[in-house]
């Protein structure tokens, strides 16, 4: 049984059908990635697992437990977190204060401590700011402040929608090494994302969105060598 499966997933927003039946399935300790151009429905995706769209048709399993009839938060203590597209940190509490709203289904406060002593020692700006207010960090900053919120819920999956949007190359490179880290320890990813190149070298598999239908499944390895993937999302 894989960890999480959507089977014949369909999203409409209004008469408008944004996912036309989509399979996926995510093994435990793996990193997918879902690719395609922007409107593909890559966050769309992201959105049906988190509990935030709901589907009219198919099903989101976690462990063979149906996701998509249960609200968002009842998702989150399933053990499934995102890192949503944007960051939307809140820019007017502290870089703490925002952590901590991270663990806001969990009760254990020993356990919440070793976390976020975990989430330093992967991002020590954070450290560094975490008195300082969300709103008035740099966008990397607001990147890793918007991962380690996702972490704090000690999540089993982590979805991530666009963690590289417009950063610079550099910090690009080291969010993505941290994201291997963090899968290192356990974490299974999902992860949606513009940088294709990037985003195949770090994946174990990964799908290929076309205006709402997968058009493609294989092995990262597998997808960066194919020619009809390097002409549509590496530049030839």
């Amino acid at each position: 049984m894989p960890l999480l499966e959507l089977k014949n997933l369909h999203v409409c927003y209004g008469n408008v059908e944004a996912l036309h039946g989509i399979d996926l399935c995510v093994e435990e300790g793996e990193i997918v990635t879902i690719l395609g151009a922007n409107g593909a429905g890559k966050s769309t995706t992201l959105l049906s697992i988190s509990g935030l769209v709901k589907p009219s048709q198919g099903e989101v399993l976690f462990r063979g437990e149906a996701l998509h009839t249960l609200p968002s938060h009842e998702v989150v203590r399933r053990g499934i977190t995102q890192s949503p597209e944007g960051r939307r940190v809140f820019g007017t509490m502290s870089v703490l204060e925002n952590l901590r709203l991270g663990a806001f289904t969990l009760r254990d406060a020993a356990a919440n401590e070793a976390t976020l002593e975990w989430i330093f020692e992967l991002f020590p700006r954070l450290l560094e700011r975490k008195e300082q207010l969300a709103g008035t960090l740099s966008g990397g900053e607001q990147q890793m402040l918007a991962i380690g919120r996702a972490l704090m819920g000690k999540p089993r999956v982590l979805l991530l929608d666009e963690p590289s949007l417009g950063l610079a190359p550099l910090l690009v490179r080291s969010i993505f090494d941290t994201v291997r880290e963090i899968n290192r320890r356990g974490v299974t990813v999902v992860l949606v994302e513009q940088n294709a190149r990037a985003a195949l070298k770090l994946a174990t598999r990964g799908y290929v969105l076309e205006v709402g239908r997968v058009v493609m499944a294989d092995s990262a390895a597998s997808l960066l060598a194919n020619p009809s993937v390097r002409e549509a999302y590496l530049g030839g």
